[in-house]
């Protein structure tokens, strides 16, 4: 219950009751006295007293008030309860209370022990898992090397700024930002509408902006969601807004026909909702698809422009917040384009903090937050980052441990042996580095203090005080005194109480400051939420408690535009900016605060360790000592000289936390990334054709019997003849079966290759085309297709080759062991050169998809983990290689438009089902008893069918069975055939 001071005002007000429930009851029970006088008490008395004897008041309580109750509305009963001026029924609902109150307990404890149980097994997975990786990666290096006492630097490390390359001036850059939830727009952010459109959303715009302002950016585009719906602004539903440069001196640098700074719309999900970033999930493949189209055609108009018509491809593809990362994880694995990922914040920290708590359990969370979801989404841009930039050291070492896809240890371990050249055997780790957010300083001029004086002069200006001021210091009785200042929302984790506490007890400290709490916006207490509420209602008992009327100011409601003035009439009087949180992320406010000449307290738990190792302006704190908190308040207040040093020092430093320097390091980081794009070898006529399309026919079915399979394949074909026959309609085959595989099918069908135009094989890890003469691509011996090279250089990218086969092997020996019998055997004559694939002769004792991968994760291996429908088969293939990244590549090798595909699938289908579903494409699926039941292996899944993909887009239909009048209908439905 830490945070919930209230809680122990409840227990009070019960025990303080007690006394009178005790006297009824011992008038109950003696037998003497006003029998008449006792009755009427027994009535009037409490439930528990009036209904004991006839049921159970625990059984009562637990099933008709614990189970329709939470704490949401608990304090507000408490504020109804507290009240009532009738003893009886103040002491009857305070009883209650205090059951809800034990059960929030229980139910707390409950989850501590289920949360110990699992992180103790995750555990010892990680360990059991990555003694093989160290065994691996030990050899060959000796002590001095192994990396064990490196630190991950920091951008602002003197060694490292120095040694890190600069892009030139001369370089034509083209940046791609990803952020798409929340409200994003580049004049009159409406920062704090919503809990989607912070923070985040002003720093994205602001990156955007300072990027392409920066020599050797040509053009950069944030690509975010279009919303066109009434409860919204019209500017959230432009498809596109250029942003003004920072300042009119950098304007021209790189000007060009679409160079600059861009806010690119991209429509997906409801066309007229503006909804959660919880519920975008379903969407992502949707924004994919679009952003893909966007992000082509402008290389191919930058290329006409700025390289003699040869395309330009991002540098980068940065994407901010889960949502955003799983968007560019797939867009650089369909572009073969280098990857960079900012969380902001990160889910299974946020799983951690929330189960901490005890209110909610694991599925509980996750219904609410989506946060596995979340958390997958996390572990995949830590497969296919380059690199991951965070604000802080602490959120390397912290956070990031928390995850199965990165261990600091093995990473400096990797980076060793690189450095070295010595095999890493297949494994790969994205490179971390800390670079602080910039600001924007320009607009900022400090104003110039007397220190002996009683307070500053802004250079002689007479202009009249901003109206905040007068809001502020109206409530103070001595406004000339120095003034402390708060700026956070009043959440338990930011920790108000504990200052308001240190400033209350120290004497010396209220004779000498003010103390300014601004705390959010507000009207009605009662309105707030219960957590801040309680908080503020705590601060104002405090305030009333140590009588500092007078003393602290906390008025209701400011403007985001006032902050600097907020931050300029704390420094006129000398004050210190506070923030003593528990834990802070980062810490903006210390760096806008020190921009304004004001020094800082702020704990030491997070980035402010981080900020103050670069600003040197102030004092770190432990948030949890009130004392401590309060003595560096006054000596920051008490001593000039302390004081103005501080303040100097920052202002002297805070030009490491500008945006010019947040792009140098930015763009020196992405400059010791290898560049990759699409590379394409020559074509010849047999894959030409495809460009010749105008309607494409994916057949992609997992769930049905290789005979049902044949007939579904043959009535496509009878149904689409009219296409066929004018060569306006082509068929792709897209299955987990290896390429001999598929040879077999077809000819036990009946079916020529040539009635393809591409096989998509082995889970998306092959392309071939039906032709067996070419000079240009691997045809297998006596198998009618060609391999498509071209594809294989763009899934290659963290391919662990022989080193992930090793792993595999083993993996699948302790698993044979474990069971005493054969439950997974490699396949080799179905195997290839990127996917390694097994025979699963045990299916229910098969392990999960979440588990290989997870195995393979804590080893540095990166790999995409897939079972057939019917679970015989398990194919481990590179991990930015599905059959919905073949589709991706055939619009960007040859031109097929990704809204002319139609696919065709099953109820059900292998692992990478709900991949397929999703995106611009049509889809029909075939309903009908001929779908076979999934195999079990695929139910253990770490989130919902529904978190991936809806059914309720556009684009979807169902038919019943698979006879060519239903299916022709539903293409012509689609348009791919005219009726």
């Amino acid at each position: 219950m830490a945070g919930n001071d209230w809680i122990n005002s409840y227990l009070e007000a019960i025990l303080d009751a007690g006394g009178a429930a005790e006297e009824i009851s011992a008038a109950a029970g003696g037998g003497g006295g006003d029998g008449a006088a006792v009755a009427e008490k027994r009535d009037k008395s409490s439930l528990m007293l009036r209904e004991r004897g006839r049921f159970s008041p625990a059984r009562y309580f637990v099933e008709e008030v614990i189970s329709g109750f939470d704490e949401t509305d608990l304090y507000k009963t408490w504020v109804r309860t507290s009240a009532m001026r009738s003893p009886q029924e103040r002491n009857t609902r305070l009883e209650n209370m205090s059951w809800r109150i034990w059960n929030l307990a229980r139910k707390k404890k409950q989850i501590e022990g289920e949360e110990a149980s699992r992180l103790s097994k995750r555990r010892l997975e990680r360990e059991k898992a990555r003694q093989y990786a160290a065994a691996d990666l030990s050899e060959d290096l000796s002590e001095g090397e192994k990396g064990e006492n490196n630190h991950e630097p920091s951008i602002h490390d003197e060694n490292m700024r120095t040694r890190m390359p600069r892009i030139g001036s001369n370089k034509k850059l083209y940046i791609v930002l990803i952020s798409i939830h929340g409200l994003i727009r580049g004049e009159n952010m409406e920062l704090g509408r919503d809990s989607d459109t912070g923070g985040q959303v002003k720093y994205v715009v602001e990156l955007a902006r300072a990027l392409g302002s920066t020599p050797g950016v040509y053009r950069v585009d944030l690509l975010t969601r279009q919303i066109s719906a009434p409860d919204v602004d019209w500017s959230y539903g432009e498809p596109t807004e250029m942003l003004s440069p920072i300042s009119s001196e950098h304007s021209g640098h790189e000007m060009g026909e679409s160079s600059g700074a861009y806010i690119v719309r991209i429509p997906f999900g409801p066309r007229d909702k503006y909804i959660p970033k919880e519920h975008l999930w379903p969407h992502i493949q949707e924004f994919v698809d679009g952003a893909l189209v966007h992000i082509m055609q402008m290389s191919k108009v930058l290329g006409e422009q700025v390289s003699s018509g040869q395309p330009v491809w991002p540098v980068v593809i940065h994407g901010h917040y889960a949502d955003a990362g799983d968007s560019a994880a797939l867009l650089s694995g369909a572009l073969n384009v280098p990857m960079v990922f900012t969380g902001h914040s990160l889910g299974r920290d946020k799983l951690e903090q929330i189960l901490k708590q005890g209110r909610q359990t694991r599925d509980e969370i996750n219904a609410t937050y989506k946060i596995m979801r979340r958390i997958e989404a996390e572990e995949l841009c830590l497969d296919a980052s380059e690199i991951i930039i965070t604000s802080t050291r602490q959120e390397i070492e912290q956070q990031w441990g928390l995850y199965d896809g990165f261990d600091l240890t093995m990473a400096r371990k990797l980076r060793a042996r690189i450095k070295r050249g010595v095999s890493c055997f297949g494994r790969y780790m994205p490179r971390m580095i800390a670079i602080p957010p910039g600001m924007e300083f320009s607009h900022i001029a400090p104003h110039d203090v007397d220190l002996d004086g009683e307070e500053g002069n802004e250079d002689g200006s007479t202009s009249p005080d901003p109206p905040i001021w007068a809001d502020i210091m109206r409530f103070f009785s001595n406004p000339r005194k120095p003034m402390i200042l708060a700026l956070a929302r009043p959440d338990p984790k930011k920790n108000i109480t504990t200052l308001v506490k240190a400033f209350g007890e120290h004497r010396e400290l209220r004779n000498l400051a003010n103390l300014t709490l601004i705390m959010g916006n507000r009207d009605v207490i009662d309105e707030m939420s219960s957590t801040n509420a309680s908080v503020l209602t705590s601060v104002l008992k405090l305030i009333d408690k140590y009588d500092l009327y007078g003393q602290v100011a906390y008025p209701k409601h400011h403007k985001q535009s006032e902050v600097p003035d907020i931050y300029r009439l704390a420094a006129r009087t000398k004050g210190v900016f506070i923030n003593c949180a528990f834990i802070e992320p980062f810490g903006l406010t210390l760096i806008e605060a020190a921009a304004y000449g004001l020094p800082m307290v702020a704990t030491r738990n997070g980035g402010p360790v981080d900020i103050h190792r670069v600003l040197d302006n102030g004092i770190l704190v432990d948030p949890h000592n009130q004392n401590e908190i309060a003595e560096a308040l006054y000596r920051l207040v008490s001593d000039k000289h302390l004081w103005a040093q501080c303040r100097q020092n920052g202002l002297k430093n805070i030009h490491q936390f500008s945006w010019p320097e947040h792009c140098k390091s930015y763009l020196s980081r992405v400059g010791t990334v290898k560049p990759r794009h699409p590379r394409w070898q020559k074509s010849n006529d047999a894959t030409e054709i495809l460009r010749r399309r105008k309607h494409i026919i994916v057949i992609a079915v997992d769930s049905v019997q290789d005979a049902d399979f044949v007939q579904v394949i043959k009535n496509i074909f009878e149904a689409s003849s009219i296409g066929i026959s004018s060569g306006s309609v082509g068929f792709v085959l897209s299955t987990s079966r290896a390429m001999s595989e598929v040879h077999d099918l077809l000819i036990s069908g009946g079916i020529k290759a040539s009635d393809f135009d591409a096989f998509i094989c082995n889970s998306g890890s092959d392309l071939c085309y039906p032709s067996s003469n070419s000079e240009d691509m691997l045809s297998p011996a006596e198998l009618p297709f060609m391999v498509d090279l071209d594809y294989h250089s763009q899934i290659e990218y963290r391919w662990g080759g022989e080193g992930l086969r090793k792993t595999l092997i083993r993996w699948a020996a302790e698993k044979n062991n474990e069971c005493g019998q054969n439950v997974v055997v490699e396949d080799e004559e179905c195997s290839s050169t990127y996917c390694i694939s097994f025979k699963v002769t045990n299916t229910e004792a098969a392990p999960p998809v979440k588990e290989i991968r997870r195995t393979m994760r804590i080893q540095a291996l990166r790999c995409h983990v897939l079972y057939s429908h019917d679970g015989s088969k398990l194919n481990i293939i590179p991990v930015l290689a599905s059959r919905s990244q073949a589709l991706r590549y055939l619009y960007i090798r040859w031109g097929v438009e990704l809204s002319n595909m139609t696919l065709v699938v099953g109820e059900s289908g292998d692992t990478d089902y709900e991949g397929l579903l999703g995106g611009v494409h049509k889809t029909i699926i075939l309903k009908g008893s001929f779908n076979v039941v999934p195999n079990q292996v695929h139910t253990a899944r770490s989130y919902s069918f529904q978190d991936v993909v809806s059914l309720e887009k556009p684009g979807v239909t169902s038919v019943e069975g698979y006879g060519p009048d239903n299916l022709k209908s539903a293409l012509q439905q689609f348009g791919v055939l005219r009726d």
